[in-house]
């Protein structure tokens, strides 16, 4: 591996800037292979190589897969730029204009990432601590909007393959969290099985009102171990540069993630940078690939055929082929016009045979089309490892048994969701259990915690419950109770049956104290 100062050294002599020619000149024998420093070097060749890594990763497959998947998630889908073709008098393929085009979108990739979200991220996310006062704290800081913003990093996850979420401290001085999609991120990570990030540049856009016009500028954020700097980004010449444009509390300098005002202090605010770089990585599995590069070509052929239906059934008498006998004219487009706006042409006898017209059809079976459509929905489903809820109403007994097949793809594609963003999770308490500490509520770095993803899935109710019953006295109660289909929140249920036992011996002491005084 070359370290940065030596690619840049060499890259130097060679011409400069990072150009494919400068590199191969730099390197005529070996592979480059560019890794982040400890500490990013400051100087012009910072920014060639920030601009070399951001311009590539821009036209990389793994980014046009991200952008892809947020598109057809969109509706905004290949079919919607289908043309009409045609063989031309050369042989080759042309664009016609004047039959039907119709552009269907069967959108059953969006239903299977909002169906795979809502399966594993649609009920809240719980915890277990082997601390109460802990569990107290993370449900201050995992609360609702922490939820709805979990679910919302779910669907990014599918739709690019990875997800990031930035820890800060706001105004409020309380632990807050930003959202990043996959197709904003580019991350520099210090080992090949992508768990230790070294730093990351996060790309953005924002308007800007300039020389009295509306402009959009496009800038990059550089995340370090020592800080974060914002950069501008020129797209046409594929340059960074120092940013021009700060608003308030912006600058183009390295400025520090935390800071804060000390008590009884008159001087300013003091600078803390976490130990790591704030940006917490949710994959959707180990390779990072997208929901979209299982099912694109599926949802095309579904576009595709649904579109070329109706593409046959709107071509009548008027539009399709025609063969003409004797027609009193010899101008095939007033013909054509004739057929359209009259829905009539004249015609003539010529030697004893009779003028007319036929058409050429093609019979158009509704069943074909009904059962290629049928296995293209199905095939998106098996593919993407999603749930037919039609076989749902299939079955006339929803038995435990039944309903486990039902959910068995969606089930084993979650659980490697779920294995990604438990570790994911346990990298974010960190930051979380710094803030605690950070803000003098609590040291919790020992403290264990489990998080429970409760999966939305349709339940036997009375068969859970019943085993519920079962399991007292093999388990503890805590377990039983987490187990119940009724339970949202186990801590307050625990509560809630604890406040009734109380009540409950109350009374009978109550009852008994009083029929002693009536025998006394």
């Amino acid at each position: 591996m070359k370290s940065l100062t030596d690619v840049c050294r060499r890259l130097s002599e060679a011409g400069g800037f990072l150009t494919e020619r400068n590199i191969k000149a730099a390197f005529p024998l070996e592979n480059a292979a560019f890794i982040m420093p400890e500490r990013p070097l400051e100087g012009d060749l910072d920014l060639q190589f920030l601009s070399w890594e951001l311009g590539c990763w821009l036209d990389s497959p793994k980014r046009r897969w991200m952008e892809t998947g947020e598109a057809y998630f969109a509706g905004r889908q290949d079919i919607l730029q289908q043309q009409r073709q045609i063989l031309g008098r050369d042989g080759q393929l042309e664009a016609v204009h004047n039959l039907p085009n119709n552009r269907l979108v069967n959108n059953q990739y969006a239903k299977l990432v909002n169906q795979k979200t809502n399966y594993l991220l649609g009920q809240p996310l719980t915890w277990e601590c082997d601390r109460p006062e802990y569990a107290a704290a993370l449900g201050r800081v995992f609360d609702r909007p922490f939820m709805r913003l979990l679910k919302r990093l779910g669907k990014d996850c599918y739709n690019q393959g990875i997800a990031w979420l930035y820890p800060y401290v706001g105004a409020d001085g309380r632990l807050h969290f930003a959202r990043f999609g996959g197709r904003e991120i580019l991350p520099f990570w210090a080992d090949a099985e992508h768990t230790r990030l070294e730093a990351a540049l996060r790309l953005f856009s924002r308007q800007l009102w300039r020389k009295g016009r509306l402009q959009t500028v496009w800038g990059a954020e550089l995340f370090g171990p020592d800080g974060r700097q914002l950069f501008g980004w020129d797209p046409a010449k594929g340059r960074l540069t120092p940013w021009a444009w700060p608003a308030a509390g912006e600058s183009g300098a390295r400025c520090a993630y935390l800071s804060r005002q000390p008590q009884g202090a008159d001087g300013g605010r003091q600078a803390f940078n976490w130990q790591r770089v704030p940006l917490v990585a949710f994959k959707l599995n180990e390779r990072e690939q997208p929901l979209i590069c299982r099912v694109k070509g599926l949802q095309d052929a579904l576009n595709t055929m649904l579109s070329g239906f109706e593409n046959v059934l709107q071509e009548d008498a008027r539009n399709s082929i025609l063969v003409i006998k004797n027609y009193d004219g010899t101008d095939l487009a007033e013909f054509r016009h004739n057929l359209a706006a009259f829905g009539a042409v004249k015609v003539k006898t010529v030697d004893g045979a009779e003028g007319g017209i036929d058409t050429l059809s093609v019979q158009v079976d509704a069943g074909n089309y009904q059962a290629i459509l049928e296995l293209l929905q199905r095939a998106i489903i098996e593919n993407g490892l999603g749930f037919d809820s039609k076989l749902e109403h299939s079955y006339r007994a929803a038995n435990e048994l039944n309903i486990k097949s039902m959910y068995s793809d969606i089930c084993l594609d979650a659980n490697d969701l779920e294995t990604e963003w438990q570790a994911a999770l346990h990298d974010l308490l960190w930051f979380v259990n710094s803030y605690l500490a950070f803000s003098g509520q609590g040291d919790f770095f020992d403290c264990g915690c489990r998080f429970i993803f409760n999966r939305d899935i349709t339940l036997d109710e009375s068969e859970a419950i019943d085993n519920c019953l079962k399991s007292l006295g093999l388990l503890s109660r805590r377990s039983v109770v987490a187990q119940h289909p009724w339970v949202d929140d186990v801590e307050k249920e625990l509560e809630r049956m604890a406040e009734e036992e109380v009540a409950f011996a109350d009374k009978a002491t109550d009852r008994a104290t009083g029929k002693a005084a009536d025998k006394g």
